[in-house]
């Protein structure tokens, strides 16, 4: 019997190791295809924009007495959104969604009423469009999603250059585009994108070669840190094994 059981622990083991390896080689690649969402390169200026990641919430509201009608707009720059808490699923935009905007009607002490929803950016069409901004410098950003009444969306994002980053500013919503005004130091060429000539040398340059280093750094580690507690595990599991079931003692007890 015992003859018959030691190959097939090993063979869990294996297994084990392997599913290890698969969990870490996921991770580290999930984690290098998220952070490319926030890279923009517009002709020779390339652009970090990890920075201004995360869900963001804006809103306007119109006064329709007697209510008041609110346009939120929830966007994330670099991936997609997450659900809205105790909101109803057909309250909210599908699964894969960029920017989503919804418009919600207060009236006095009466629960909040949803009245549309529409996906402005998808992940699936969000074909992303860039071009430099010269007066004010900066970025515009163009996000893609699914036609709503035949008419299709898209989110705009103006970013210029500024010494520190503002709020978003939910400007205006027509013809199907969203128009968001956001400053920001990571679209000013002599922070956060280098000019051509500067990137082949000194401090600018070298600060935007070592952002993708440091990830993938990053990776690499938790990857081989996997590795050795997947390896820790094999040699414990399996020293245990032959001991409790052979009696094995000094380097007869390693798998």
């Amino acid at each position: 019997m015992p003859v018959h059981t030691k190959p097939a622990l090993t063979q869990t083991l294996h297994l084990l190791s392997a599913a290890f390896l698969l969990s870490a080689a996921l991770h580290v690649t999930a984690q290098d295809s998220g952070s490319s969402d926030c890279h923009f390169s517009v002709g020779d200026s390339k652009y970090d924009l990890s920075e201004l990641g995360g869900p963001k919430v804006l809103s306007r509201t119109m006064e329709t007495p007697p209510s008041t009608h609110e346009d939120e707009l929830r966007f994330d720059l670099c991936a997609d959104l997450t659900e809205v808490e105790n909101r109803a699923s057909e309250d909210q935009c599908p699964l894969g969604t960029r920017a989503c905007l919804t418009t919600i009607n207060h009236k006095g002490n009466d629960p909040d009423r949803i009245m549309t929803v529409v996906s402005i950016a998808t992940s699936s069409l969000l074909d992303v469009q860039t071009s430099a901004l010269t007066s004010p410098e900066g970025v515009a950003i163009i996000l893609h999603g699914p036609p709503s009444s035949s008419v299709p969306q898209s989110l705009k994002i103006l970013l210029t250059c500024a010494e520190g980053t503002t709020d978003p500013q939910f400007s205006s919503y027509a013809d199907g585009q969203i128009l968001v005004e956001w400053s920001s130091s990571g679209v000013c060429r002599t922070a956060g994108t280098p000019k051509e000539d500067e990137s082949r040398g000194g401090d600018g340059g070298s600060k935007e070669e070592d952002r993708p280093i440091e990830s993938v750094g990053s990776g690499l580690g938790f990857f081989f840190l996997v590795l050795f507690l997947t390896f820790a595990v094999y040699l414990t599991l399996g020293a245990y094994y032959n001991y409790s079931t052979y009696g094995a003692r000094g380097w007869d007890l390693i798998p």
